[in-house]
């Protein structure tokens, strides 16, 4: 299972807000896929899978908060 975790975008940020997601529980996703839409007090930017698998669970909804290195989605990866 790989852990999607929130990103560190720049020096000063200590946390994201899920704007979008892009895809859903079940959804297959490729390395490099953009999976979500992530906006800081300065910036907004996509968080991308680092591997090819199945989107198990959403730990972050859209609109809520997380901090750098928290776990915001779980994919089970393809064997």
């Amino acid at each position: 299972m790989y852990e999607l975790q929130m990103p560190k975008f720049g020096q000063t940020m200590t946390e994201g807000e899920i704007d979008e997601w892009k895809v859903a529980v079940g959804d297959h996703v490729e390395k490099e896929q953009e999976v979500c839409i992530v906006s800081t007090e300065k910036i907004t930017n996509g968080v991308k899978s680092y591997r090819n698998g199945t989107v198990k669970e959403i730990l972050v909804e859209e609109g809520e908060k997380a901090p750098i290195g928290a776990v915001i989605a779980l994919i089970e990866e393809d064997a």
